[in-house]
Parts: structure tokens; sequence; C-alpha cells
């Protein structure tokens, strides 16, 4: 599970068996954990984040984009 980056309590992160997937992050909090599309940011499924945490972590991952766009391609292209 390798970790991309962390923002304060978010932990950005793919997991090894997402290679056949179109490019996306995985972000988690606790026990929580959201997935967002990359290529457009768009959410992808959501296991216990509130609305209005799900749009601060989506403002994150707009802005963040080319950095996990290129950390996918790093790890997954290798």
């Amino acid at each position: 599970m390798p970790t991309v980056f962390q923002i304060g309590p978010y932990t950005f992160i793919f997991f090894s068996s997402d290679r056949p997937e179109p490019p996306h992050i995985h972000v988690k909090r606790d026990k929580l954990i959201v997935k967002f599309w990359l290529e457009p940011v768009s959410l992808a499924k959501n296991r216990g984040f509130k609305e209005h945490e799900l749009n601060q972590i989506a403002r994150l991952v707009e802005e963040h984009q080319e950095r996990i766009s290129e950390a996918w391609h790093d790890h997954f292209d290798a």
C-alpha cells in the first residue's frame, strides 16, 4: 500500500491491486476511506466520510491532481 503523501489527518494511498483500474487515489483518515478518480476528479466510492469533509478532500485531490497522477504512473507503469 504505497503512500503518496499526507496532508493533515489525510493519507493519500494506492493499493497494489489498483493497477488494472483507471488512475485514482484513496484517501484515508482513521478507519474512513474514500476513492477519487483522477481524470476527471470525481468521487468513486465513500466509506464513512460526511459530505462537508468529502468536499474538502475533493479540493485537496484537485489541488494535487498532477502530483498524484505522476505518482500513479511512476508506480504502476514502472
